[in-house]
Formats: structure tokens, C-alpha cells, sequence
């Protein structure tokens, strides 16, 4: 499970934000995310988020929580339905995918459409970003979203990563998803996509 304190694009200060996409009422990285500074486990509300309204101390709170925007704020390539309040997903990003953090309160909210096609675009390879993880997570439950369908990983703990490689096969290309912890190990091999979850 990945907490904000770790490096992430999301996390970067320094990253311009998309003009006209604000939080709002928004509030689901206060529930979905984990946050040691606040001893803040993840799907448990914040106890300083007053829902709908915001953070309670947002003048004085931690750090992580300053810096971090989700990808809807960071990339205009993000479809204005991916809005966190509506969509009840919010998107990280992660040099190797996407990770979709899944309102537990509405836990298929993945699977409705738009939301299960543009996953499933996401996890295509292509020229400009060659191939990425896509995972779906729901608590601690991880399901990696492939261009042939979807592997439920189960239950991810701290320090896990998600790859996914590409495989040729009779008729083209077969993918195949596994967790992995501890350091990164030479079986993943050449042509594997990691995302830290």
C-alpha cells in the first residue's frame, strides 16, 4: 500500500495544475489514501476532513497533504467525468500506470462506463508511453486491469508492486499480473511494467 509520503508525480509541488479544475466538496483522497503523518490508515476518513467542506486544519496541515494533488487536478488528458466527487475514483499517478483508488463505499464504481472502457484504453500499449500498469484498488484489494481483461491480485501490504508483462502467443499478445514485495527481482525481466501500490 502507498502512502503519500512516498515519491509519486501526484505529489510533486512543483507540477502545474489543469486552470479550472478545483477539489471543491471533494474530499476522497481524505478517506482513500493513507497518510503516516496524520497515522491515517487507508478508507478511513481523515479525522480533520469535514466531508463536503474540506480539511479542518488547512492551515496547519502536514506537509504530504500540501503538496499532493490526484491526477484529475495534474492532467487535462484526465476526462472531466473522472472527477473524483462524481466518478468516486480518484487516480494516481505512478512512473509505470495508474492506480484508481475505489470509494469502498461504491465499490463497483470501476466496472460503469465510462470509467471500465478508459481503464482498459489506459492499460493498451502504445508508441508515446509504451505499456503501464493499470490497477484497480478497492481497501486492500487490487485488481490489475490488462488490455485482455483483469487479474484479482487480492490483498496488497505495504511495500507491494503490481507488474504486468506481455507475453507473445498463438494469435498475439497474452498478458499476465502478479504482486511482488521486497526488492525488485531479476525475474520480473525485460519488457515488465511496475506501479508501487
Amino acid at each position: 500500500m502507498r502512502a503519500m509520503t512516498e515519491s509519486n508525480p501526484a505529489a510533486d509541488p512543483g507540477l502545474p495544475l489543469v486552470p479550472g479544475r478545483q477539489c471543491g466538496a471533494c474530499t476522497l483522497c481524505c478517506k482513500v489514501l493513507n497518510i503516516p503523518a496524520l497515522h491515517k490508515p487507508e478508507n478511513v476518513w481523515c479525522g480533520h476532513c469535514k466531508q463536503g467542506t474540506g480539511c479542518t486544519i488547512y492551515q496547519s496541515r502536514p506537509e504530504v497533504c500540501r503538496d499532493f494533488y490526484c491526477s484529475y487536478r495534474l492532467s487535462a488528458d484526465i476526462p472531466e467525468v473522472w472527477f473524483p466527487l462524481k466518478s468516486k475514483i480518484m487516480l494516481r499517478a505512478d512512473p509505470g500506470g495508474i492506480v484508481a483508488f475505489v470509494d469502498p463505499g461504491r465499490p463497483n464504481a470501476w466496472r460503469e462506463e465510462p470509467y471500465y472502457s478508459h481503464l482498459r484504453q489506459w492499460a493498451t500499449p502504445n508508441a508515446k508511453r509504451g505499456h503501464q500498469v493499470v490497477v484497480v484498488r478497492i481497501g486492500a484489494r487490487a485488481i490489475a486491469v490488462l488490455p485482455d481483461g483483469e487479474v484479482d491480485l487480492g490483498a496488497l501490504a505495504t511495500g507491494d508492486r503490481v507488474l504486468v508483462r506481455a507475453n507473445r502467443g498463438p494469435v498475439g499478445l497474452i498478458y499476465e499480473a502478479w504482486k511482488e514485495s521486497g526488492p525488485k527481482s531479476a525475474a520480473a525481466g525485460e519488457g515488465t511494467a511496475t506501479v508501487s501500490v
